[in-house]
């Protein structure tokens, strides 16, 4: 039996799942926290990993030693700046940073086709206008940049050992999310890059395809290591998603995705045209406000989550006329970083805790099913909706979720699904590029529930009413 390692080093924690390379039956886990906020040191990150893989759980059957192969899938966007001796240059800007969302639109006029050249049209989130605000805002550290990679580029790097900036790699999957990568082509778009940073002489990740290696774990010439990818492709790939599924992610940020043959060029910058990292494309859009909604109408109301949902379930549809529009830390989807939230339609009625519970969650949802509208350009209702993430485990936002979308909702067994899809990919190193792994996912709950669609549409008139989207 071969055992491989998936890492998910996201926003809040990194998670280590330990599973048979055969079947992706999980045999261990571990995992350590993140410190918040939206710029963090790697250095952070990097102490977190060493302790999951040290934690007892993974060193009890035999550690690192016994491990085939590892990947890494990481969040999207961090800007990790080094300099020529690969030491880090200041703490990462990461994908809930916006304070570069004037660069994005710099960026965006300089480059008037850039969603056809990188498939996305830039926001404050991504790696380039990061890097471009670092270049107009600190350029004592921008002359200092030797090497630019991404946070599963960094963290794989050290695992390998190596101390030579030209040995980070990374994916086409993590390098979609840049604002400088073609993924068609499959290369970096050097004049994009050097209109962010003013240079030529700056290294790039090379990428590594599909299933090849990065490389070995350090004083290891056992121990392979995975390209690795981006949480949202590492997610995909867990949940072996087919072309016609939408997912739905409730995490810190809320995420809508789905796989295609096709890559989108939405020039809105609704849309991010991502790859995956199988060789097909992620049409994915991002909200900056989803769990984070619920957990504070947990804390608006003082109760518990389980409370929030049995108080939501005694409202009902619309909340009494109740809408909330939940930018809440500005909004990447529409793009309205300094945007704030809004409660409309308080009356004596409906200023309850039922109806304020109801009307959270609603806002939350009512914010992802826009984004999944937005996935084909609002053509259609999706055929299924799979909903994944911490706020997905609350019945009542299960049940609400299957009354706004519109279809029915898919509620796959709970696990961490980006660590299962790197560990799916450790896997895939292991054996030839046609032997694809097949891991089963397990029973999931179905659920299907009468459509209201006057709720979003109520949704939709305030949100029109109160922001100018684009």
């Amino acid at each position: 039996m071969a055992l491989v390692a998936g890492v998910d080093s996201s926003t809040q924690s990194v998670k280590v799942l330990l599973c048979e390379s055969s079947t992706g039956e999980i045999i261990s886990r571990a995992s350590a926290p993140h410190p918040s906020g939206t710029e963090v040191d790697p250095q952070t990150w990097w102490d977190a990993l060493k302790s999951a893989l040290n934690d007892k759980a993974i060193t009890d059957i035999g550690g690192l030693d016994q491990i085939a192969a590892i990947s890494i899938a990481g969040q999207q966007h961090g800007l990790v700046l080094l300099d020529s001796n690969g030491d880090i240059i200041r703490p990462a800007l990461l994908w809930n940073d916006v304070r570069s969302a004037q660069q994005a639109e710099l960026i965006n006029k300089e480059f008037s086709d850039i969603a056809v050249r990188t498939g996305s049209a830039l926001v404050a989130s991504f790696t380039a206008s990061k890097l471009r605000w670092v270049y107009d805002n600190e350029p004592a550290n921008a002359k200092r940049i030797a090497a630019v990679c991404l946070p599963h580029d960094w963290l794989t790097w050290k695992l390998s050992g190596s101390k030579d900036i030209r040995d980070i790699t990374t994916d086409r999957s993590d390098a979609s999310g840049t604002g400088y990568f073609n993924a068609t082509l499959n290369s970096y778009d050097r004049e994009i890059f050097e209109f962010c940073v003013g240079r030529s002489d700056i290294y790039l990740p090379r990428i590594v395809e599909k299933n090849s290696l990065a490389g070995t774990i350090s004083n290891s010439s056992k121990t392979k290591l995975g390209a690795g990818a981006g949480d949202n492709a590492g997610a995909a790939f867990g949940l072996n998603l087919a072309e016609g599924d939408v997912v739905i992610s409730l995490g810190t940020s809320g995420t809508a995705f789905s796989v295609s043959s096709q890559q989108t060029h939405d020039s809105s910058g609704m849309v991010a045209g991502f790859a995956d990292l199988t060789g097909n494309f992620l049409p994915l859009v991002c909200t900056l406000n989803a769990a984070r909604i619920i957990d504070a109408a947990a804390q608006l109301l003082k109760v518990s989550h389980d409370q929030l949902g049995e108080l939501a379930m005694q409202s009902s549809p619309g909340a009494q006329g109740l809408t909330l529009i939940p930018y809440f830390e500005g909004e990447r989807t529409p793009n309205l970083p300094h945007a704030r939230g809004a409660l409309v339609g308080l009356s004596l009625e409906n200023n309850r805790p039922a109806d304020i519970a109801r009307a959270y969650i609603e806002g939350a949802l009512c914010g992802m099913v826009d984004a999944s509208r937005r996935l084909n350009n609002g053509a259609s209702i999706p055929k299924r909706i799979i909903l994944i993430g911490g706020a997905a485990r609350n019945s009542a936002v299960q049940e609400i979720a299957a009354t706004l979308f519109g279809c029915d909702v898919l509620v796959p067994p709970v696990m961490e699904y980006v660590a299962r899809g790197a560990a799916r990919q450790a896997a895939w190193t292991l054996n030839d590029v046609s032997e694809l792994p097949s891991w089963p996912l397990g029973e999931s709950r179905q659920i299907s529930r009468t459509y209201q669609p006057e709720v979003f549409a109520r949704y939709c008139e305030v949100r029109d009413r109160l922001y100018v989207t684009n």
